[in-house]
């Protein structure tokens, strides 16, 4: 087969063709398995194409619920978000013609509710919801799902609490930190109410412009209350086992049809579904842990959409003619985590030795073949609300060195004892992406005289010991982002104290002045002020490196030439709702 070679951002990829073409070799016996494979893939062998979709993933989700430990990985989110639908969403910014839909962040429209507004004298939000709108299960959409939604995240019971996260960050009264402490606070009370079966009044505490924007993510989505307190017991009066290992109830574009945990998830088209049911009637999530497995699929024409390939994958599908690659900077990025509560990542000059050793230049170039820059900030760079600038004055291994030394570790001295700590750890399922950048850290740290080992691990322990347990010493994430498009949610998202409501916080930073810089920007109702308190914030978080940004890098998805739809979500998840199949 001819390979074409390309020029890319100073490179000449003839070895990516090289290193792809070593696949090639095995395509006939591939191409067999790949049959076997995917016979089994659905009963249903004549169902036509614009109704049927493979969906090559990493990993199926992991769990459904969004307070649950599989809250935070990105599969499980792509699973919540196309079975539950929120109260209301941002519009679609029909502006800039792309291939890849945007939203306009500014403006919202309902979904579940058909209107809303606001009274500034009592803060209170009056929702009219959508009448006629049926859940998978057949039943009616109601005031009530909208008070068990909120009454289950204000009772913390699950094993993250984010739909408490998001109702606090919105400042929705009574969802203070006293929740997590005080079991008599976690009864839902007047602050909502149902008026009618289909209207719902939120009261606020202080006016807090996230209000809106934390409704549209997949953490307060509405459940079907009644297909959920069928499935609750004693012991579980909230449904999480149900909802977290068999189904998800809600009124979205979905249903789920079969689930087999870390195999296969099966959706099919909610035939009631208000918006009018989706045009592809079926997606099948096929598990293919290794992207060079994804890509050779794609490449034979057997799937339809894959995302998390590597950089150099992406650019190879560019060459065949079915096969259309669309990317867009989004809020994707990578960065090193260093936890507070584990030795010696408590002393500040370590941190700086290690951010000094990071070989950024070599990441961006090598791994992410030019499609990324260097991250120096602890937000997107395309999000508003304040500014965040993270600059490291003096790079490399002499750099790294100097600064180990005056931590008291002169080449390395004395680190030995903490050997578990420098234990690197990432997503297993992701090596072919973090194993180059891990290899690399690993290799630049240990010249600068840190015993760095590489520790990779499954996608669902690190969730959990990332969301959950919060033990990781030392990491390597590419899957965290505010999926609130705003600088001050991820201050409350990542970087607020555990005391103080920070449910994201992997690295367990504790800063009394964030926390009390942040109290006072998240209820004041003076923007100009709100993004100077925002701004102070995040120069105490860059001098603290309370995380060690590395780069950001491009959101993208491949598919068959003639799927189009596409629409970039600040949680990166594809709604399949939105997908055509040109005819």
């Amino acid at each position: 087969m001819l390979v074409k070679t390309k020029t890319f951002s100073g490179y000449i990829l003839s070895k990516a063709s090289t290193a792809v073409s070593k696949h090639r070799n095995l395509s006939v016996l591939f191409s067999t398995i790949l049959l076997l494979f995917f016979s089994g893939c659905s009963p249903e062998k004549n169902i036509k194409k614009v109704q049927s979709l493979i969906y090559l993933t990493e990993d199926v989700p992991a769990g459904l619920d969004n307070d649950g430990p599989a809250a935070a990985i990105p599969t499980s989110q792509i699973g919540i978000v196309n079975l539950v639908d929120p109260l209301i969403d941002y519009a679609l910014d029909d502006s800039t013609g792309q291939s890849i839909k945007n939203l306009n962040f500014e403006k919202f429209e309902g979904r579940l509710a058909e209107s809303w507004s606001f009274n500034k004298d009592t803060l209170t939000w009056t929702f009219k919801l959508r009448k006629n709108v049926i859940s998978c299960a057949g039943n009616n959409l109601s005031a009530d799902d909208i008070l068990y939604t909120f009454a289950r995240a204000k009772s913390v019971s699950g094993a993250a609490p984010i739909g408490w996260f998001l109702s606090s960050v919105a400042s929705i009264d009574t969802f203070t930190t006293e929740v997590l402490s005080d079991p008599t606070k976690r009864s839902l009370g007047s602050e909502i109410r149902k008026v009618d079966d289909y209207t719902v009044t939120i009261r606020q505490s202080v006016p807090n412009q996230l209000f809106l924007p934390a409704l549209t993510t997949f953490g307060i989505r509405i459940y079907d209350s009644k297909e959920a307190i069928k499935h609750s017991t004693e012991s579980d009066p909230w449904s999480h086992n149900y909802i977290n290992n068999t189904s998800l109830p809600g009124y979205g574009p979905y249903c789920l049809e079969r689930w087999s945990k870390g195999n296969e998830f099966i959706i099919t088209a909610n035939p009631n579904y208000y918006r009018g049911a989706p045009q592809i009637k079926r997606i099948v999530f096929k598990k293919i842990p290794q992207s060079s497995n994804r890509f050779i699929i794609m490449r034979m024409k057997q799937g339809d959409i894959t995302t998390g390939l590597t950089p150099r994958e992406f650019f190879k599908l560019e060459e065949f003619e079915h096969i259309n690659v669309l990317g867009i900077t989004g809020n994707e990025n990578i960065f090193v985590h260093m936890n507070f509560d584990t030795p010696p990542f408590d002393n500040l000059l370590v941190r700086k030795a290690i951010a000094a050793a990071i070989p950024y230049e070599w990441i961006i170039k090598n791994v992410y073949f030019n499609q990324a820059t260097q991250w120096k900030g602890l937000i997107p760079s395309r999000y508003p609300g304040g500014k965040s600038y993270f600059e490291v004055e003096n790079t490399g291994t002499l750099a790294a060195k100097k600064l180990l030394e005056l931590a008291g570790y002169k080449d390395g001295e004395g680190l030995q004892k903490y050997k578990s700590s420098f234990k690197l750890s990432y997503v297993s399922e992701k090596e072919a992406t973090l194993g180059p950048v891990a290899t690399a850290v690993r290799t630049a740290l240990r010249d600068a005289g840190f015993p760095v080992e590489l520790d990779p691990i499954p996608l669902t322990q690190y969730g959990d010991r990332q969301l959950v347990k919060r033990d990781l010493p030392f990491a390597l994430n590419d899957q965290e982002k505010p999926i609130v498009v705003d600088a001050g949610y991820a201050v409350q998202l990542f970087f607020a104290s555990p005391e103080a409501g920070g449910v994201n916080n992997m690295t367990n930073y504790r800063n009394e002045r964030v926390d009390q810089l942040w109290e006072e920007a998240r209820s004041t109702a003076a923007p100009e002020r709100r993004t100077t308190l925002i701004t102070e914030i995040y120069k105490q978080l860059s001098n603290d490196i309370a995380w060690l940004p590395i780069a950001e890098y491009q959101t993208q998805w491949a598919s068959k030439i003639d799927i189009e739809g596409f629409t970039w979500y600040p949680d990166n998840a594809i709604r399949f709702s939105d997908l055509r199949v040109k005819k």
